[in-house]
């Protein structure tokens, strides 16, 4: 991971050692947000993986879909 993607996903790794216990498992797509965040980050760097993950995130809503939903490569 480069310096800014890790830089980047600081507030994801806050946010699943702080907040994520107390939400519970109630994602709607497998890998969770946090996880497909720290992956894209890792495979894509800070730019493009941050634009994956805002993506991800906004598709997840009461009607948006559900399932599997892997980094793309």
């Amino acid at each position: 991971m480069s310096p800014l993607a890790y830089i980047v996903s600081l507030p994801v790794r806050a946010y699943r050692l702080v907040f994520s216990p107390w939400v519970g498992m109630s994602c709607r797509y497998q890998p969770t947000c946090s996880a497909y965040s720290l992956e894209a980050l890792e495979k894509h760097g800070a730019i493009k993986g941050s634009y994956l993950t805002v993506r991800r995130i906004l598709r997840c809503h009461p009607w948006g879909g559900s399932g599997i939903d892997n980094v793309p490569d």
